[in-house]
């Protein structure tokens, strides 16, 4: 298997800016998840907020804009009740060929460790509010499917998910990403395990592509891993390669947070007009809550 040698963006967080707080600054109170879709002028990012366990966790998905990249200003937002779920997780904003915008929508079933992904579309973001929801990846009573990352490339549509084995709790935050393809976003077919953690390794515990970019036929991506369940929603950043289907992990330590316990995951990569990318990313604060940041690479 050949594998790209493009330089993905990484984050230096000394470099970055505080774009979206928490809610407040406990533990489990979270801004983030990014996913960030610039059109001309304008940035439009899609990003969760959350509440600690038993308050609300994860309890909507903003759609806001921004000329700078840095200051937003929310114009819809996507309430978990909207779409009967326990949690919203991260949500996926992706602009159609057709110009239509589509955000991929992460619903926990209530009472259960189970995760769908929904789909909402409609002709500009502001109305993806109101968009009536279809359920796109249901997964099912073995496997909970989430945190879509979704291309349009060479005339096609790919997806990387995070998926979760559910044969028992315990075991229900391993995550693995399997990778599908589909003719126009909607129905899709699973193609097989993309990438896997590593025995031994920081990212033992489970991988979740967060972010990709192609390169012809092959791949560079940025995915979130941990080495145990205690890590779990602490997750750092590691650089992957290799083909759509099939990726493999780079050797080296992952990218963190320098506020303990280190999370730095959810990478988003917008192409900026000058040559230039920015990218966003959720980070572990001093006071162990999560922030949304971003840097210009």
């Amino acid at each position: 298997m050949t594998t790209s040698t493009m330089t993905f963006p990484t984050p230096r967080w000394d470099e970055g800016t505080t774009v979206i707080a928490p809610p407040d600054g406990r533990t489990g109170a979270w801004a983030g998840a990014p996913s960030a879709v610039r059109d001309g002028d304008t940035i439009y990012l899609a990003y969760r907020l959350r509440r600690p366990i038993g308050e609300g966790r994860g309890f909507v998905n903003v759609i806001a804009r921004s000329t700078d990249g840095v200051s937003f200003t929310p114009v819809a937002e996507l309430h978990k009740d909207d779409f009967g779920g326990e949690s919203l997780e991260r949500p996926a904003l992706v602009r159609t060929p057709d110009g239509r915008w589509r955000v991929y929508v992460s619903v926990a079933t209530p009472g259960t460790k189970h995760w769908r992904v929904d789909l909402v579309e409609a002709d500009s973001p502001e109305e993806l509010a109101v968009a009536k929801a279809i359920t796109v990846l249901p997964g099912d009573d073995t496997i909970a499917v989430k945190d879509p990352v979704v291309l349009f490339h060479d005339g096609g549509w790919h997806l990387w998910a995070s998926c979760h084995p559910l044969e028992t709790d315990e075991h229900a935050d391993r995550m693995s990403t399997w990778y599908a393809t589909s003719p126009d976003g909607i129905a899709w077919t699973w193609q097989g395990t993309a990438l896997a953690g590593r025995p031994g390794e920081w990212d033992a515990r489970g991988v979740r592509v967060a972010a990709v970019l192609p390169d012809g036929d092959e791949l560079t991506v940025a995915y979130d891993g941990r080495a145990t369940a205690e890590e779990n929603w602490e997750e750092r950043t590691g650089i992957a390669r290799g083909t759509f289907a099939r990726l493999a992990a780079d050797e080296g330590d992952p990218v963190e947070s320098p506020h303990a316990p280190h999370g730095l995951r959810y990478l988003s990569v917008v192409d900026l007009a000058d040559g230039r990318r920015r990218i966003y990313y959720e980070g572990t604060r001093p006071d162990g809550a999560h922030e949304l940041r971003t840097e210009v690479v």
